[in-house]
């Protein structure tokens, strides 16, 4: 079959990717090939010898929840971050008596928990580091396929995450943070915040505690919720 200059040329030059790394030689080709291909009239000019082709499937990258023990999460996110990772640590000021005098400590407002962002791979690289992070596990949900249950890593929403990091840059004491889920903020009206010091956040509306707020629950971990916001700043978006 006779090949053309110009599809010889777009097969030889073309370079794919693939997820596992694994590298295939789609051509050997050899000098005697090359000296058929020219006596065919079949140009050469682009032919590489046994030139491997690699096949690369872009990796997705999510947001993972991460646990840690005896309160290490500031130390797991430390590691992370001076290692070219990326990670949510939400934190709270929190004012404390110590030898008798008032002192200002940075703590974690999800105890033992943090977020890490990157392929599934990226973030095993740190939770399987047993020498540096032997501290450090993913979250785990599990997945029931009949009789089998199945445990994948925790991913969530980068919404949920970005309305996280907007609720926990603000101190204020009537944001709600359990660890658990609260019933309202799972069924109702998904909205939006559009004004206000929470403004961005995408969540379910309920009334808690006496006032309304917008709060969005991480599976199978805890429920955070704004404090009071007026229907006036709120509106209704889809869920997705």
């Amino acid at each position: 079959m006779n090949i053309s200059a110009e599809e010889q040329t777009c097969l030889c030059g073309q370079t794919l990717s693939f997820e596992s790394s694994a590298q295939v030689n789609l051509f050997n080709t050899k000098s005697t090939q090359k000296v058929d291909d020219l006596q065919k009239g079949v140009s050469t000019k682009n032919a590489q010898l046994d030139t491997p082709i690699k096949l690369n499937y872009q990796k997705t990258q999510n947001w993972y929840a991460l646990r840690t023990t005896y309160g290490r999460e500031k130390k797991a996110y430390d590691y992370i971050m001076s290692h070219g990772g990326t990670a949510f640590y939400p934190t709270i000021t929190e004012e404390k008596l110590v030898n008798g005098k008032k002192r200002l400590f940075t703590v974690s407002r999800l105890p033992n928990l943090l977020f890490a962002y990157g392929t599934k791979e990226e973030i095993q690289s740190f939770v399987y580091d047993n020498v540096n992070l032997p501290f450090l596990r993913f979250y785990y949900k599990h997945i029931h396929e009949r009789t089998k249950i199945k445990r994948e890593p925790l991913i969530v929403p980068e919404r949920q995450i970005k309305s996280l990091q907007i609720i926990c840059q603000f101190e204020a004491g009537d944001i709600v943070v359990v660890s658990q889920t609260i019933d309202k903020f799972q069924t109702g009206d998904w909205v939006r915040i559009t004004n206000g010091n929470f403004k961005g956040v995408e969540g379910i509306v309920a009334r808690y505690q006496g006032q309304q707020r917008v709060g969005i629950v991480i599976e199978g971990l805890f429920t955070v919720a704004t404090a009071y916001v007026p229907t006036a700043f709120l509106e209704k978006t889809e869920k997705h």
